[in-house]
């Protein structure tokens, strides 16, 4: 099995997991998992971020939220100590489940270990790996999520949420955030730069 094989075996397995997800999204017109979509957005963004991505990497961010749905937040105390434990839980569950996964597929031990502590973002801000799986996962949110949650939310909920997140970005993920922020709705543009403006 080649490099190439193995990697697309890998996101073949990590997307025949997600596949369960009861969750489902509408995609060109076409019903789909929500946690397989997810996924493959991960996969772009990464691409696009990092243009020679390690494979533990570019594992890591295709199994950022494998099957995140076996573990539901209300499985955890409803407070913030259960939040935070929920969390943690699920890290340890997407590192374990993708481990699996690259194991079946005959990548070394090293290797697996290495997509283990990018997943779990052991070491933010200090491991570019992790930075480049953390600025992933804020684009992705910030293009397809972004819109309905703030409907659900007041405005300085909203502008509280996005300093936070903007914190934990590193320069290349705010540059590619602000190309996203122009086509927001006129309401989450200005909010987006109240947060950016707030920032430390």
């Amino acid at each position: 099995m080649t490099a190439a094989d193995r990697l697309a075996r890998a996101y073949a397995l990590i997307d025949k997991a997600n596949a369960d997800d009861p969750v489902r999204v509408m995609v060109d017109g076409v019903e789909r998992p929500y946690a397989v979509r997810y996924g493959e957005e991960m996969t772009r963004r990464l691409a696009e971020l990092v243009s020679d991505a390690s494979d533990a990497l570019r594992i890591a961010c295709r199994a950022q939220h494998i099957r995140r749905f076996d573990v539901p937040r209300a499985t955890y105390p409803m407070d913030k100590p259960g939040y935070h434990a929920w969390r943690n839980g699920l890290k340890d569950h997407h590192a374990r489940l993708a481990a699996d996964i690259m194991a079946e597929v005959g990548y070394d031990e090293d290797t697996i270990a290495r997509m283990r502590s990018i997943i779990r973002k052991e070491r933010l801000k200090r491991d570019p790996e992790a930075q480049a799986l953390e600025d992933c996962a804020c684009l992705v949110f910030l293009e397809h999520e972004f819109v309905p949650f703030a409907a659900e939310h007041s405005d300085e909920k909203i502008v509280d949420i996005v300093a936070k997140t903007w914190v934990k970005m590193s320069d290349a993920g705010h540059a590619a955030a602000l190309q996203l922020a122009p086509l927001l709705p006129e309401r989450l543009q200005r909010l987006v730069g109240e947060a950016v403006a707030r920032r430390p």
